[in-house]
């Protein structure tokens, strides 16, 4: 069954043909259209992917200067600062140095996208096609 049969009888797929879309498509074959790593720009062998392999004594003494910065800082400086960055991110204050701040009040850059996720969430982008 054709595209177009399918689309009357009610079975259209969420991509759907359209004309549009296969003069792209068309566009992109022909090299009219450049996407790079696709058609042009492309690498004549793949890479080898070697996956990084963090040594765990690493990540163990990680874990414990972190632990050890947590323990040993002001946390109510911390939650200040921390506080304040949520609030200008809430309005159209720059929220610049209320992250100067909470940075040197020695926040982590986790706890700093924290509060700005908290007020402006996380980023989805929209799908392509």
């Amino acid at each position: 069954m054709g595209c177009r049969k399918a689309a009357c009888a009610g079975r259209r797929k969420p991509w759907s043909y359209s004309p549009r879309r296969s003069r792209i498509a068309q566009q992109i074959d022909s090299g009219e259209r450049v996407v790079v790593g696709v058609n042009k720009y492309t690498l004549d062998e793949e890479e080898p992917y070697e996956p990084l392999r963090v040594d765990p004594a690493i990540e163990a003494q990680q874990a414990e200067r972190l632990a050890r910065l947590r323990k040993e800082r002001d946390n109510d400086a911390v939650q200040r600062a921390l506080d304040a960055l949520r609030r200008a991110a809430q309005g159209t204050d720059n929220v610049l140095y209320p992250m100067k701040e909470a940075l040197a009040a020695k926040a982590t850059v986790g706890e700093v996208s924290n509060a700005l996720r908290d007020v402006w969430g996380v980023y989805t982008p929209p799908d392509s096609f």
